[in-house]
């Protein structure tokens, strides 16, 4: 029996919870309250477990510790809000948050507004969300790639973070979608694996290139959403395959190439023999061939690959470079 994955709280369920705590307190006793809450584990691949977000509340501006990134401050009715120590500030367009503010989604401050509605009768309140140690947290996201500085971000959506789920990836890619877009990329680069990136970092700028995993076919529709003139993908041969072959998704537990079938479509009503014993991978049988039948192999998977994604995607709007 498969054990069952443990779901978790995102930050920004911790961050809500903080805030309600701290500003009972604060309503309570007038005094400047202090709220550290624990992001709680969980089996997803997250670099924010363990976090410690940190919430403010007080009558004074002045009693807070604000990140030394310029920023504005969310404004709801006579609350405002701003990043301290570890909370991200937003210094490009194309994210749920807006440039020049605390990089807090807007569900979450949603939730937040809905509590101080709640409960503090519109008294005048200054408010700061930090996370102890979230500039060394924020070194193992993408945050800084699309423009998030000093610091993590509060995230959620539906509250729950989903164990190993592809969601999280896929939003991610999104993410760096759009930030690209709003910066005026009219071609969006897509990657597979290091040394695809490596190959487009010499022709294209870092804000351009999305590393998209296995996600080609999610990949590919969240492109077109965003009306980019060009996709272009980067990948290895291996990969360039799968697609060919038809994996929308190019991780193994999605299927194993096949190379009997491969040996049928690319050599058929040919002299060539397509030597496949023991051989386990493409890079493997392509290795064995002379240059004419290797010419012939890597033509025919780019052809395929191509037209495979052009059939996902209803446009003829993708170039592939296979590295």
């Amino acid at each position: 029996m498969s054990k069952k994955l443990k779901k978790g709280y995102t930050t920004g369920v911790h961050t809500a919870i903080a805030f309600m705590r701290a500003l009972e307190a604060f309503l309570y006793t007038n005094e400047t309250i202090k709220v550290t809450t624990t992001k709680m584990p969980n089996d997803d691949i997250d670099a924010t477990i363990g976090a410690k977000i940190e919430v403010v509340v007080s009558a004074s501006k002045d009693n807070l510790y604000l990140n030394s990134i310029p920023h504005k401050p969310y404004i709801h009715s006579n609350m405002k809000i701003f990043a301290s120590d570890g909370l991200g500030i937003v210094t490009k367009d194309g994210l749920k948050a807006p440039k020049n503010y605390p990089a807090i989604n807007p569900k979450p401050l949603s939730v937040i507004y809905e509590i101080y509605d709640k409960y503090a009768n519109s008294k005048e309140i200054f408010v700061s969300i930090g996370v102890i140690n979230g500039k060394e947290i924020a070194k193992n996201t993408a945050n800084a790639k699309v423009g998030v500085l000093g610091g993590i971000s509060i995230l959620g959506t539906t509250g729950w973070v989903k164990p190993v789920s592809s969601k999280a990836y896929i939003d991610s890619i999104a993410t760096e979608i759009s930030v690209a877009k709003a910066q005026g990329f009219e071609d969006i680069i897509f990657t597979i694996g290091s040394t695809s990136k490596a190959k487009a970092l010499e022709e294209f700028d870092e804000v351009q290139i999305v590393e998209i995993g296995n996600f080609v076919y999610e990949s590919i529709l969240l492109a077109n959403k965003r009306e980019f003139k060009k996709i272009v993908l980067f990948c290895g041969l291996g990969k360039a395959l799968k697609i060919a072959q038809g994996f929308k998704n190019t991780h193994n537990r999605y299927g194993s190439i096949d190379l009997d079938r491969l040996k049928k479509e690319v050599y058929k009503d040919t002299a060539i023999e397509l030597d496949i014993d023991g051989v386990k991978t493409i890079k493997g049988v392509y290795d064995r061939l002379d240059l004419s039948s290797a010419i012939r192999l890597k033509s025919w998977i780019y052809q395929k690959a191509l037209e495979v994604m052009h059939s996902w995607s209803k446009k003829d709007n993708i170039e592939l470079h296979i590295v």
